[in-house]
């Protein structure tokens, strides 16, 4: 989950390293593509790993001259859509767009039919976002210290919400929990929306959104906004301080999307596709289009990638077994 020292240096590695393969490169990457490819998405459409994947696929297209299309097969916390990449045919025509629930997924359920490390690769990592740590009014609270007091002062009697057991707003939660050396309770709903709602009804004491779910509420008002999960201010909330500069050290925790195929992929082909998602993250279109929802591109080597995904498996692991999470 800290990823943002890495991510520092993330732009010009990503951007001088697969050219550089590529010139080493051999006849599948030459050749390719010369068929559509398929964009795999474990989640319904709206989400940011289809918001990412549809820009990218558009883009590809464009370059390629082949057709790119996304094909949305939510269920099982994205694992259906992963199991279906490892599975594939690792001829470079079948990729997948996951977000940070692909790094939880190995950390909740008992037993996955593959393994997320070794079966899958990094192509890129595409974007990152933040969290927001959000309450309601009423609740009193004037910054982070007051909850993070009453927490204290009432151990195991304040809520908080999540999008559902094992989401990334959840092991946000958890993670705050856990570096604050708090006790509240999770209470798990269906979705961003209803968690949300309770949020602001009072109902629970906070929630871990997804900026761009709660930018708007904090700006009217019928939301605070007690912190921003990354290690720097975020521009959609200048005036919200970082749960670390407010009153949890080093917290650090970040909401990415990336690219990946089957981890059997040929390494030239790996290469081009990097290539080509570096570019279009580089490009300033996408920089506009995506700021108004808080998402901030974000490419990477394949192996920086790879990297970010085990160091978080290893940091959610350890929160779900701390906190006995497992997939219901």
């Amino acid at each position: 989950m800290k990823i943002s020292t890495l991510l520092a240096g993330c732009v010009i590695t990503a951007a001088l390293l697969p050219a550089h393969a590529a010139q080493k490169g051999g006849a599948p990457e030459r050749e390719y593509p010369t068929k559509p490819i398929r964009i795999l998405v474990g989640f319904t459409p709206g989400g940011g790993p289809d918001i990412t994947a549809r820009y990218i696929a558009q883009k590809l297209t464009e370059e390629f001259q082949q057709t790119v299309v996304v094909d949305n097969r939510p269920g099982a916390g994205g694992t259906i859509a992963a199991n279906l990449t490892a599975t594939a045919n690792p001829d470079g025509y079948t990729l997948l767009s996951v977000s940070s629930a692909h790094a939880v997924a190995p950390a909740i359920y008992d037993k996955l039919p593959y393994d997320a490390q070794r079966d899958l690769a990094g192509i890129s990592l595409s974007a990152v976002s933040k969290y927001v740590l959000v309450a309601a009014p009423s609740t009193g609270y004037r910054n982070l210290n007051d909850l993070l007091a009453a927490a204290r002062t009432k151990p195991g009697q304040l809520n908080f919400s999540s999008a559902g057991t094992g989401s990334g707003t959840h092991f946000a939660g958890e993670l705050l929990k856990s570096m604050a050396k708090i006790d509240v309770v999770h209470i798990p709903f269906k979705g961003i929306p209803e968690a949300l709602t309770e949020s602001l009804t009072g109902r629970v004491q906070f929630f871990m959104s997804p900026i761009a779910n709660a930018v708007g509420l904090v700006r009217e008002g019928k939301l605070l906004g007690l912190g921003v999960s990354s290690l720097k201010r975020d521009a959609l909330l200048p005036n919200v301080p970082t749960i670390a500069e407010a009153g949890v050290p080093g917290y650090d925790s970040i909401l990415w999307f990336g690219m990946l195929t089957s981890s059997r992929t040929p390494r030239p082909l790996i290469n081009v596709l990097n290539r080509e998602v570096t570019r279009i993250l580089g490009d300033a279109e996408v920089r506009k289009r995506w700021a108004p929802i808080g998402l901030e591109p974000s490419p990477t080597t394949p192996a920086q990638f790879d990297k970010i995904i085990a160091e978080d498996i290893a940091t959610f692991t350890r929160l779900a077994k701390a906190g006995n999470i497992k997939a219901r």
